[in-house]
Protein backbone atom coordinates (compact mmCIF):
# COMPACT_ATOMS: atom_id res chain seq x y z
CA UNK A 1 0.00 0.00 0.00
CA UNK A 2 0.62 3.50 -0.31
CA UNK A 3 2.94 5.50 2.42
CA UNK A 4 2.41 9.29 3.70
CA UNK A 5 6.49 10.61 3.97
CA UNK A 6 7.61 13.01 6.42
CA UNK A 7 11.16 12.69 6.80
CA UNK A 8 12.34 9.74 7.08
CA UNK A 9 9.65 7.86 8.98
CA UNK A 10 6.01 6.92 7.02
CA UNK A 11 2.45 5.15 8.14
CA UNK A 12 0.82 3.22 6.01
CA UNK A 13 -2.24 3.99 4.71
CA UNK A 14 -4.43 1.19 6.35
CA UNK A 15 -7.54 -0.45 4.15
CA UNK A 16 -10.86 -0.16 5.55
CA UNK A 17 -11.24 -3.80 4.28
CA UNK A 18 -9.45 -6.71 4.96
CA UNK A 19 -11.61 -8.90 1.88
CA UNK A 20 -9.92 -8.16 -1.41
CA UNK A 21 -11.73 -5.78 -4.10
CA UNK A 22 -12.84 -8.57 -6.13
CA UNK A 23 -14.48 -10.66 -4.08
CA UNK A 24 -16.98 -8.33 -3.04
CA UNK A 25 -20.55 -10.16 -4.49
CA UNK A 26 -23.66 -7.88 -4.72
CA UNK A 27 -26.18 -8.82 -2.42
CA UNK A 28 -28.91 -7.40 -4.43
CA UNK A 29 -29.34 -5.51 -7.51
CA UNK A 30 -29.25 -2.04 -5.96
CA UNK A 31 -27.03 -2.37 -3.12
CA UNK A 32 -27.01 -1.00 0.37
CA UNK A 33 -25.02 2.44 0.45
CA UNK A 34 -22.89 1.13 3.06
CA UNK A 35 -22.27 -1.25 0.18
CA UNK A 36 -21.53 1.24 -2.21
CA UNK A 37 -19.15 2.96 0.17
CA UNK A 38 -16.92 0.44 0.94
CA UNK A 39 -16.31 -1.00 -2.49
CA UNK A 40 -15.86 3.05 -3.32
CA UNK A 41 -13.65 3.36 -0.34
CA UNK A 42 -11.32 -0.03 -1.95
CA UNK A 43 -11.65 1.97 -5.45
CA UNK A 44 -10.12 4.61 -3.82
CA UNK A 45 -7.43 2.97 -1.92
CA UNK A 46 -6.42 1.11 -5.52
CA UNK A 47 -6.53 4.55 -6.75
CA UNK A 48 -3.94 5.95 -4.71
CA UNK A 49 -2.07 3.09 -4.83
CA UNK A 50 -1.16 3.71 -8.38
CA UNK A 51 -0.80 7.60 -8.12
CA UNK A 52 -3.83 8.61 -9.40
CA UNK A 53 -4.20 10.79 -6.42
CA UNK A 54 -7.00 13.24 -8.07
CA UNK A 55 -9.12 10.10 -9.11
CA UNK A 56 -8.90 9.14 -5.30
CA UNK A 57 -9.54 12.50 -3.39
CA UNK A 58 -12.57 12.31 -5.69
CA UNK A 59 -13.48 8.92 -4.91
CA UNK A 60 -13.13 9.30 -0.86
CA UNK A 61 -15.25 12.55 -1.41
CA UNK A 62 -18.36 10.23 -2.99
CA UNK A 63 -17.80 7.75 -0.27
CA UNK A 64 -18.34 10.64 2.12
CA UNK A 65 -21.39 11.20 0.50
CA UNK A 66 -22.78 7.70 1.14
CA UNK A 67 -20.87 7.66 4.84
CA UNK A 68 -20.17 10.70 6.39
CA UNK A 69 -18.80 9.39 8.85
CA UNK A 70 -16.04 7.01 7.42
CA UNK A 71 -12.60 7.23 9.11
CA UNK A 72 -10.73 5.68 6.04
CA UNK A 73 -11.92 8.10 4.10
CA UNK A 74 -11.39 11.37 5.80
CA UNK A 75 -8.00 9.83 6.60
CA UNK A 76 -7.20 9.29 3.28
CA UNK A 77 -8.17 12.65 2.29
CA UNK A 78 -5.97 13.97 5.04
CA UNK A 79 -2.72 11.42 3.56
CA UNK A 80 -3.79 12.95 -0.31
CA UNK A 81 -3.19 16.85 1.40
CA UNK A 82 -0.54 16.17 3.50
CA UNK A 83 1.61 14.65 0.56
CA UNK A 84 0.05 17.55 -1.65
CA UNK A 85 2.01 20.12 1.37
CA UNK A 86 -1.81 21.43 1.82
CA UNK A 87 -1.00 20.98 5.96
CA UNK A 88 -4.14 22.66 6.67
CA UNK A 89 -6.40 20.84 5.04
CA UNK A 90 -4.54 17.65 6.15
CA UNK A 91 -5.11 18.26 9.71
CA UNK A 92 -8.89 19.41 9.45
CA UNK A 93 -9.44 15.91 7.42
CA UNK A 94 -7.24 14.17 10.15
CA UNK A 95 -9.23 15.83 12.69
CA UNK A 96 -12.50 15.02 11.41
CA UNK A 97 -11.18 11.02 11.14
CA UNK A 98 -10.46 11.76 15.15
CA UNK A 99 -13.39 13.02 15.50
CA UNK A 100 -15.34 9.81 14.60
CA UNK A 101 -12.91 7.21 15.90
CA UNK A 102 -10.35 9.39 18.98
CA UNK A 103 -8.26 6.48 19.06
CA UNK A 104 -7.54 5.90 15.36
CA UNK A 105 -3.93 5.70 15.59
CA UNK A 106 -2.85 6.48 12.24
CA UNK A 107 -4.67 9.59 11.85
CA UNK A 108 -2.94 10.52 15.51
CA UNK A 109 0.38 9.80 14.29
CA UNK A 110 0.26 11.58 10.96
CA UNK A 111 -1.10 14.58 12.75
CA UNK A 112 1.45 14.32 15.38
CA UNK A 113 3.69 14.31 12.21
CA UNK A 114 2.27 17.73 10.80
CA UNK A 115 2.71 19.47 14.41
CA UNK A 116 5.84 18.03 15.68
CA UNK A 117 7.86 21.54 13.85
CA UNK A 118 5.68 24.16 14.99
CA UNK A 119 3.98 22.40 18.11
CA UNK A 120 6.12 20.08 19.54
CA UNK A 121 3.82 19.91 22.70
CA UNK A 122 0.80 19.43 21.11
CA UNK A 123 2.70 16.76 18.85
CA UNK A 124 4.08 14.47 21.64
CA UNK A 125 0.28 14.46 23.31
CA UNK A 126 -0.41 13.13 20.05
CA UNK A 127 2.30 10.43 20.23
CA UNK A 128 1.81 9.74 23.98
CA UNK A 129 -1.62 8.26 22.66
CA UNK A 130 -0.43 6.34 19.65
CA UNK A 131 2.36 4.48 22.24
CA UNK A 132 -0.47 4.09 24.75
CA UNK A 133 -2.74 2.12 22.43
CA UNK A 134 0.38 0.38 21.09
CA UNK A 135 3.42 0.21 23.27
CA UNK A 136 5.56 -0.82 19.89
CA UNK A 137 4.55 1.63 18.06
CA UNK A 138 8.50 1.87 16.93
CA UNK A 139 7.94 5.17 14.64
CA UNK A 140 6.40 7.21 17.26
CA UNK A 141 8.58 6.47 20.30
CA UNK A 142 11.34 7.56 17.08
CA UNK A 143 9.46 10.88 16.77
CA UNK A 144 9.02 11.36 20.55
CA UNK A 145 12.42 10.86 20.62
CA UNK A 146 13.44 13.38 18.67
CA UNK A 147 11.01 15.80 20.23
CA UNK A 148 12.42 15.06 23.66
CA UNK A 149 16.11 15.59 21.92
CA UNK A 150 14.82 19.21 20.65
CA UNK A 151 13.35 20.07 24.02
CA UNK A 152 16.22 19.09 25.83
CA UNK A 153 15.18 16.35 27.54
CA UNK A 154 18.37 13.99 27.02
CA UNK A 155 16.96 11.24 29.24
CA UNK A 156 13.47 10.76 28.00
CA UNK A 157 15.31 11.27 24.04
CA UNK A 158 17.43 8.63 24.98
CA UNK A 159 14.97 6.43 26.46
CA UNK A 160 12.10 7.07 23.50
CA UNK A 161 15.40 6.07 21.00
CA UNK A 162 15.70 2.97 23.17
CA UNK A 163 12.00 1.68 22.44
CA UNK A 164 11.95 2.56 18.78
CA UNK A 165 14.78 0.54 18.04
CA UNK A 166 14.06 -2.27 20.40
CA UNK A 167 10.54 -2.45 18.69
CA UNK A 168 11.96 -2.18 15.17
CA UNK A 169 15.81 -2.44 14.94
CA UNK A 170 15.86 -1.10 11.68
CA UNK A 171 15.26 2.16 12.66
CA UNK A 172 18.98 2.32 14.78
CA UNK A 173 20.29 4.33 11.90
CA UNK A 174 17.84 7.01 12.25
CA UNK A 175 18.59 7.45 15.79
CA UNK A 176 21.19 10.68 16.13
CA UNK A 177 24.23 9.26 16.71
CA UNK A 178 24.75 10.78 20.17
CA UNK A 179 22.02 7.98 21.09
CA UNK A 180 22.70 5.01 19.60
Amino acid sequence: MGAVTTGVTSWAIISHSAASFDSKAPSSVNPAPQDDADTLLQAGILQQKYHDLDGADRTYRRVLELDPQNKFAWYNLGVIAHGYGRVADARADYDKALKIDPVFPSALFNEALLLEPREPDRAAGLLKRVIARDPQAATAHLHLGRIWQHEKHAAKAADEFRRAVAADPSLRPQVPEEFR
